[in-house]
């Protein structure tokens, strides 16, 4: 007998249909739901440290008086920072500046303010992205479930 049946790509699969995908798919819906779950409990993290630090926003900034819980927030007032420092400094940096030099300490606290809001406006989007990340695996993982279950 020949083994002509078998090589024929309309012929059954042997043993009926994977549960490759099936499987993959669950594990990847999983590891996708803990993915948005971590990435919505670290945003709503960093928004509440901001909170609790009870800090607004600059009158000039781009977000006037408002509190610092967010993004958007956090970069305006490190916006403003940046110019009210500069202001200061006659548009020096903290480099720029003599090492006795009293403004020098102002424009080193306005540095270390402001690459800690940036750290949370960075820190922010990191979650967001691993919160869509999550999403894209759900949404993977059940499609690969429901190919798994497609018949011929």
């Amino acid at each position: 007998m020949s083994n002509d049946v078998a090589a024929s790509p309309t012929a059954p699969a042997v043993g009926g249909p994977s549960k490759a995908p099936r499987t993959i798919g669950t594990i990847l819906a999983i590891v996708g739901i803990v993915l948005a779950l971590a990435g919505i409990g670290t945003y709503f993290t960093i928004s509440s440290t901001l909170s609790a630090e009870r800090i607004t926003t600059s009158k000039d900034a781009c977000l006037p008086d408002r509190a610092i819980n967010g993004p958007f927030t956090a970069y305006c007032e490190a916006m403003v920072i940046a110019k009210h420092a500069s202001d200061a400094t006659g548009g020096k940096t903290y480099a720029e500046l003599g090492k006795d030099d009293p403004l020098r300490q102002v424009a080193m606290t306005a540095s270390f303010l402001r690459a800690s809001l940036f750290t949370s406006v960075v820190a922010f989007g990191v979650s967001a992205l691993v919160v869509l990340l999550g999403l894209l695996f759900v949404l993977t993982g059940v499609s690969l479930r429901i190919l798994g279950t497609h018949k011929e």
